[in-house]
């Protein structure tokens, strides 16, 4: 079993950042694929970035590319979102999530169903 604590949310003014970090407990996540994910009230779960076991292939949305930045420590088990210029419409609360690794498609890395464990999430509120 995987255990996963998001942290660093919060309310911020549009353009602003924040840094959310996911700490994994239970296992070594070292060899999962991880990802973010993000959820707005009456929306459905969204796809928002994901990083290969190694840090080698990583997936972002459209609609964060070049403002979010996914990185990972796995000697400290602990994978983090940095995000920047941020926008009311990234309004949301954030998901992180494992996946043991069965491929590096974009496909597989950004569909939520493919995903094992799941964290309780963090509020994201960005004030306009």
């Amino acid at each position: 079993q995987v255990q996963l604590v998001e942290s660093g949310g919060g309310l911020v003014q549009a353009g602003g950042s924040l840094r959310l970090s996911c700490a994994a407990s239970g296992r070594t996540v070292g060899v999962y694929t991880m990802g973010w994910f993000r959820q707005a009230p009456g929306k459905e779960r969204e796809f928002v970035v994901a990083i290969s076991w190694n840090g080698g292939t990583i997936y972002y949305a459209d609609s964060v590319k070049g403002r979010f930045t996914i990185s990972r420590d796995n000697a400290k088990n602990t994978v983090y979102l940095q995000m920047n210029s941020l926008k009311p419409e990234d309004t949301a609360v954030y998901h992180c999530a494992a996946q043991r690794a069965v491929g590096i498609s974009r496909a597989t890395m950004s569909t939520a169903g493919r995903y094992d464990y799941w964290g309780q999430g963090t509020q994201v509120t960005v004030s306009s």
